[in-house]
């Protein structure tokens, strides 16, 4: 298809509210609109679903996008069909009349997007009828499902590799945001992707703050940061269910909006579970790696490791949940060395010797990230071989530590003789043993308290010489072998160090410095401004029964309480504002910056070269805003709310807001002026009927001869009465 940029940028205006591509966004685009295969890493908020989504609008015919998680499809296709995209989903959740509708849509060409399980995709029937659908290309979310020995392997994906195949025409592009080389490698062979354009993002995540906390205390620890976050999502990792549980408990007890996640709940729970996080009815959800790929929620404000994950692309991709909306958000993982052969325990089971010694490799990487005191970030891009160009981050807590260089020359002599004198056949809880001079069974066992370095290092704790081997490994000075039991050994340079006197510096930390603040921290906004907005978004988003990020991100929000817009015009300069989100919900946040700005005149040059964030006090006495009492004096002179609308040039739907905000506050005696008496007891019916305040399952069940407007009024009325009942 030949498309002009120009058009291209317009149509990602419209239906994404963006008005530059991220980084390789645009190649990506460009390669599937010139049919060619695509293979893209692209981390966590990288921007990975307008690569698909924006061809699909474009482009004549459907992308079929194969996504893992049906719990994920429903919050996928709102946000599109928020967009103004045509989009569905096709999944086990559904009725056989429902996936007919679905499917005549498709073959009608009514369809930009279709989602579908591998599970589905695996299906003969599924895959005899794809010859018979308008396709244009097919999406792969979360790629990395395909490879067995990289992490979240799904056998279900197997079955795409029959995807050039069956489509042999069409072209196919994969996407995840986890893989090193050799697992991108594996991916393109097992999917069969010919000759694919390759992109490989930076895994950079600038806004996301790094920290590792020695766990001590778990659930207070946890308790503790996520206190430092009022009001704001967050999700805590554990590694067994019985950990999930209890924290969730825990934090349950202690005033936290919290509920659990795992496998073992029952379905219709663990969605319950999911779809009150995502709609910011609870702030903090406790999972298993279950909820790993389980979540598209893009304002989660930080991400708490409560034990130590499997593995390096693990934490990435359960971390990188965090921020998603390019907002500073925080990862924050405890650790404890007693993690590790709980870990080992279960690495153990695994019948594959192959996959066993990279699930070895794979902890003790992770291990290594999170004893060694050096930049977190560099560790994190080193494993997915990214380079950082400066020396300091500026958003790990090693970074923002006071660091001095210090001789362990001492120190590494004392282990290394340690290691030689027993053999080089033991592990390092034994070697520590030694050099503190422990009493063990193992010790007298063996006889080494008869070593020349038994008790030679007492006057540390060992913790402390668990540091040092940690330092010596990560240095190649020392190498640990694979498997539940592994063992110390000398290399080369071990040799160097002791019988050369070979220097060895370790870089230490001392108190963080909690004054200073991550690089990337988020801009300054009017949060007085930005919590009224939150409630207008969190009000659109229970009427139409989907999750408030979906309406708008948080940084859509944040930039309309930075530039104030108070027009059409402006508010489409507000990133991820779309004319179509513009038509559906503009007059309803530009009402509320204009009221604001109305009782807060000086507001807006109050954010024009501020150096710290400011809150502006709210009223002591909320009362009736301007725009409300204007609206108030016309309804007393008897207009409708049609007629009021255009007198005030503003959206129907804005008017309807300010007559439940007088409902809310007592001004109105009656709603009989605004909703028929036959559509009143109608509404009130189908409240009860549908077991639902939500606004859209009301209007979809009447076919739409009850507007929105009117089932909010009626709603507000209803709660008005209950309230005073």
């Amino acid at each position: 298809m030949s498309m002009s940029k120009v058009q291209l940028k317009n149509a990602m205006e419209r239906y994404f509210g963006f008005h530059e591509f991220r980084p390789g966004q645009e190649a990506i685009v460009d390669a599937i609109l010139a049919k060619k295969d695509v293979f893209a890493v692209m981390p966590t908020g990288g921007g990975k679903s307008l690569c698909y989504q924006l061809p699909a609008c474009v482009l004549d015919g459907t992308c079929m996008v194969i996504s893992p998680l049906i719990a994920l499809m429903k919050d996928q296709v709102d946000a599109a069909v928020e967009n103004g995209i045509r989009a569905a989903f096709i999944n086990s959740t559904q009725s056989e009349r429902e996936r007919a509708a679905v499917q005549a849509k498709l073959v009608n060409r009514e369809l930009d997007l279709l989602y579908v399980s591998p599970e589905r995709f695996a299906q003969e029937q599924f895959k005899a009828s794809l010859q018979h659908y308008p396709f244009t290309f097919v999406a792969i979310d979360e790629a990395h499902c395909i490879c067995e020995w990289g992490h979240d392997f799904r056998p279900d994906y197997l079955n795409l590799s029959e995807i050039v195949k069956l489509l042999p025409n069409i072209p196919v592009a994969a996407f995840t945001a986890t893989a090193t080389d050799a697992i991108q490698q594996d991916i393109i062979k097992r999917i069969g992707l010919r000759n694919p354009f390759l992109h490989r993002g930076s895994f950079n995540r600038k806004n996301l703050f790094y920290e590792v906390i020695d766990k001590v205390d778990d659930n207070e620890q946890i308790l503790e940061h996520i206190k430092r976050f009022p009001d704001e999502s967050g999700v805590v990792y554990r590694t067994t269910r019985a950990a999930v549980e209890e924290t969730a408990s825990f934090l349950c007890v202690n005033g936290i909006k919290a509920l659990p996640y795992h496998a073992g709940l029952d379905d219709r729970v663990r969605e319950q579970n999911q779809d009150a996080f995502s709609k910011d009815q609870v702030n903090v959800i406790v999972a298993t790696i279950a909820f790993g790929m389980g979540i598209d929620k893009s304002n989660v404000r930080f991400v708490i490791h409560g034990d130590l994950p499997k593995t390096m692309e693990n934490y990435y991709q359960e971390s990188g949940r965090a921020g998603r909306d390019g907002e500073a958000a925080k990862c924050i993982l405890l650790y404890s060395r007693g993690d590790i052969p709980k870990m080992t325990y279960f690495i153990d089971k695994i019948e594959s010797d192959v996959v066993k010694r990279q699930a070895y490799r794979s902890l003790d990487k992770m291990a290594a990230y999170a004893s060694v005191q050096s930049c977190r970030r560099k560790a994190i891009l080193a494993h997915f071989g990214e380079a950082l160009p400066e020396e300091n981050c500026g958003s790990c807590d090693v970074c923002l530590s006071d660091r001095e260089v210090v001789d362990i020359t001492r120190d590494a002599q004392i282990i290394l003789s340690a290691i030689a004198r027993s053999g080089e056949r033991f592990g390092m809880v034994h070697v520590v043993d030694i050099v503190t001079g422990a009493d063990t069974k193992q010790i007298r066992a063996q006889g080494h308290e008869k070593l020349k370095t038994y008790g030679a290092g007492n006057n540390k704790s060992k913790k402390e010489w668990y540091d040092i081997v940690d330092a010596l490994k990560m240095k190649g000075i020392v190498r640990q072998t694979e498997g539940q039991y592994p063992v110390l050994i000398l290399t080369d340079d071990a040799k160097e160090v002791l019988f050369k006197g070979k220097k060895v510096t370790v870089v230490k930390r001392s108190v963080i410095q909690p004054q200073r603040v991550a690089a990337s921290q988020q801009e300054l906004y009017d949060t007085a401004l930005f919590e009224r907005l939150r409630s207008v978004r969190r009000a659109i988003a229970t009427d139409a029964n989907v999750p408030p990020f979906v309406i708008f991100a948080d940084s859509t929000l944040h930039d309309m309480a930075r530039k104030f817009p108070q027009n059409h015009t402006q508010l489409l300069g507000i990133t991820g504002v779309g004319s179509v989100k513009l038509e559906r919900y503009g007059d309803r946040f530009i009402d509320v910056i204009v009221t604001y700005v109305q009782e807060f005149p000086d507001s807006v040059e109050r954010f024009k070269g501020i150096t710290r964030p400011v809150s502006v006090k709210k009223p002591k006495s909320a009362g009736v805003s301007p725009t409300v009492l204007e609206t108030f004096m016309f309804i007393q002179d008897g207009l409708s709310i049609n007629e009021i609308a255009e007198r005030r040039a503003l959206a129907s739907s804005t008017i309807t807001e300010h007559i439940v905000t007088l409902i809310q506050q007592d001004k109105i005696d009656s709603i009989d002026p605004f909703v028929e008496k036959s559509k009143y007891e109608r509404i009130g019916k189908l409240f009860t009927n549908l077991e639902t305040s939500a606004l859209k399952p009301l209007v979809e069940a009447t076919s739409g001869e009850v507007s929105y407007d009117e089932a909010r009024l009626v709603r507000a009325w209803i709660s008005k009465k209950q309230s005073l009942a």
